[in-house]
């Protein structure tokens, strides 16, 4: 009888504390690209013919390499949670796991002997540099260190140098009229002891992916002027139609001698062209990113797989190429994703997303379909993934909405936003091009109907937050009629001008008693918290780079937000994203207690805290 209260006691004790015990915080966001089945890895004839995928596909591999025989390839792959080396025979049996560890592993290398690797880790502190790893031992030391992103290693065939490209020594500019940074890479050569490192490259532009000549004495690089690292991003940098202005960007393959820095320009036509591969019989292997031309392509002329290529590694030979490409895949609304604190669980959805009150909803700004315009305004079931579209103006798009507290409307804005949408087409060059056309905040019945637009006249406004008592939005608001952040009470239409600065992203505490907003001060952007009277501004956060994207925790107590504090972590053209470097990160309301949520090359942006049902206290 004792025996069995004992139990039941234990058990009804081991219940409540489980009750007790919080589960992960659930926040949401957006990635750019990519999700499952949007990259795979393939290998094929140099030609491109027998060509086949080399460990199925559904997951995210990228990135492969060949040992030095020929006989297996090494590859990166998230598809175990944070980005990992693994290694694969040729005929794509054998798989195995080589690196186990929460950081961002990429970009493997061989030395010449087959016995270690060099790599991209961020192992070491947050930051891209480069690690060694022996095959055998499986273990890793650092080669470099520092502040900059090392990237793209490659070792010499006599073991004697490994070259890389790095951005140490850049304050990561913005591009002309533009909010994200220019990528300024060099090639550097350090000796596998840590020993001899030197730039063979003219600093101020880019050149970046270097690879070694047979006989060890050059490197192949590809080069761009510093502006054009921004439109390489672009899946297509190539201008698509009639109506797109943009120029044709080309980039140009170069041949570096190792030991003076003295280059030549490799005759390979126009086109972005990175990647480049000395092949055997003085040829050059590459890949070019163009929209009717992307590929694999060789200095001889003669041409290999064809698609949305974007890395690509021979075999020793010169005869196989292992590569990985984008693929379509449709979107995800609802996605699980890695967290590298095991308290945060992470999800991928929609751009904006904003959850109402009891968060088993929530909504996003859509993509637009075809061209810059078109954004529609989306709804999703918590868990599944599917959006439906609540309300689409063909002329305009959605920007931004947030579900009211009491759940009876989401405001958002609706305007083209030129700079937001139409890639780095739209720029500001001066204060006037931020106006776009104007732009309002317009609200909507969740179920799609009573759309109406709340604001007026010629400036534009966007990114409306409620107040927790459901009667004023707190906006931003710029061009003729001043610029800053703006209250508006929706009962009475009355509008109180809150700050007059470079402000963006404002959100209104669940508390209620503050606003945060990001604000472009000193070179970038920073976040700030102010009171709903316009006192007690504070600055949060005081990091080299841009904090935005910010969302509140349903308690108010904390803010998760996007950084590029960290730096880029590969070359831009890789990734196809705009911004290859956004970080998401949580701190207190005051900006203390930072911890780091998410680390890769990708770009993480736009969360959202998902409310659990729990109350409000209106005081801290």
């Amino acid at each position: 009888m004792h025996t069995r209260i004992l139990v039941v006691a234990g058990a009804a004790f081991a219940v409540a504390l489980a009750a007790a015990t919080p589960g992960p915080q659930k926040i949401v966001f957006a990635r750019v690209f990519p999700n499952a089945g949007q990259v795979g890895l393939f290998i094929a004839a140099a030609d491109g013919s027998g060509e086949r995928p080399l460990v199925g596909l559904g997951e995210i591999d990228y990135d492969p390499v060949w040992s030095p025989d020929g006989a297996s390839i090494v590859f990166t792959s998230d598809r175990e949670g944070s980005a990992e080396l693994f290694r694969v025979k040729a005929d794509g049996t054998g798989l195995e796991r080589i690196t186990n560890n929460a950081a961002y592993d990429d970009q493997a290398a061989f030395s010449p002997d087959g016995k270690q690797l060099v790599f991209v880790s961020t192992r070491g502190g947050g930051r891209a540099n480069l690690w060694t790893v022996d095959l055998q031992t499986r273990r890793a030391k650092a080669l470099t260190t520092g502040a900059g992103g090392d990237v793209r290693p490659s070792w010499s065939p006599d073991g004697q140098w490994i070259a890389f490209s790095s951005d140490r020594g850049s304050t990561l500019p913005f591009g002309k009229g533009r909010w994200e940074h220019l990528q300024i890479e060099d090639i550097y050569v350090i000796h596998p002891d840590g020993t001899g490192l030197k730039r063979i490259t003219e600093h101020g532009n880019f050149c970046g992916s270097p690879k070694f000549s047979a006989d060890s004495q050059r490197v192949v690089a590809y080069c761009m002027d510093r502006e054009d690292t921004l439109e390489t991003r672009r899946p297509s940098p190539k201008p698509e139609n009639g109506q797109d202005t943009r120029p044709t960007v080309n980039t140009r393959l170069v041949s570096i001698d190792v030991a003076t820095g003295a280059s030549t320009e490799v005759p390979a036509g126009p086109g972005v062209k990175f990647n480049p591969s000395f092949l055997p019989g003085n040829e050059i292997g590459y890949v070019r990113k163009d929209t009717d031309s992307a590929g694999i392509y060789y200095t001889s002329g003669k041409t290999g797989p064809k698609g949305d290529v974007r890395a690509a590694a021979w075999s020793p030979d010169g005869k196989r190429v292992a590569f990985h490409k984008r693929l379509s895949a449709p979107p995800t609304a609802w996605l699980k994703t890695f967290s590298r604190n095991p308290q945060y669980e992470l999800t991928l959805t929609g751009i904006l997303p904003s959850f109402n009150a009891t968060g088993d909803r929530f909504v996003t700004s859509g993509r637009p379909a075809a061209g810059a315009l078109g954004a529609a305004l989306q709804i999703a079931t918590t868990g599944t993934n599917k959006f439906d579209v609540i309300y689409q103006d063909k002329a305009r798009n959605i920007m931004a909405p947030s579900w009211s507290p009491s759940g009876d409307k989401i405001l958002f804005g609706i305007g083209v936003y030129n700079l937001f949408f139409n890639g780095f087409n739209g720029t500001v060059m001066k204060s006037e091009d931020r106006i776009e056309g104007g732009a309002q905040i317009a609200a909507i019945n969740p179920d799609g109907t009573g759309y109406r637009e709340v604001t007026s006249g010629p400036n534009n406004n966007g990114f409306p937050s409620m107040a927790p008592d459901g009667k004023r939005f707190v906006y931003r608001s710029f061009g003729p009629d001043g610029e800053g952040l703006r209250i508006m009470n929706m009962e009475t239409k009355a509008v109180t001008i809150l700050t007059k600065g470079y402000d963006n992203f404002p959100l209104w505490s669940p508390r209620g008693d503050l606003i945060m907003f990001s604000r472009a001060a000193q070179g970038d952007y920073e976040i700030y918290t102010i009171k709903p009277d316009g006192t007690g501004v504070k600055r949060l956060t005081f990091s080299k780079g841009n904090d935005a994207h910010m969302a509140w925790s349903p308690d108010g107590e904390s803010i998760v937000f996007a950084s590029t504090r960290m730096g880029f972590k590969d070359e831009g053209t890789y990734t196809d994203a705009p911004q290859p470097y956004g970080e998401l990160f949580v701190m207190r309301y005051d900006g203390t207690n930072l911890q780091q949520l998410t680390d890769n090359q990708w770009e993480d942006g736009t969360p959202a805290w998902q409310p659990t049902g729990g109350r409000v206290s209106s005081s801290r």
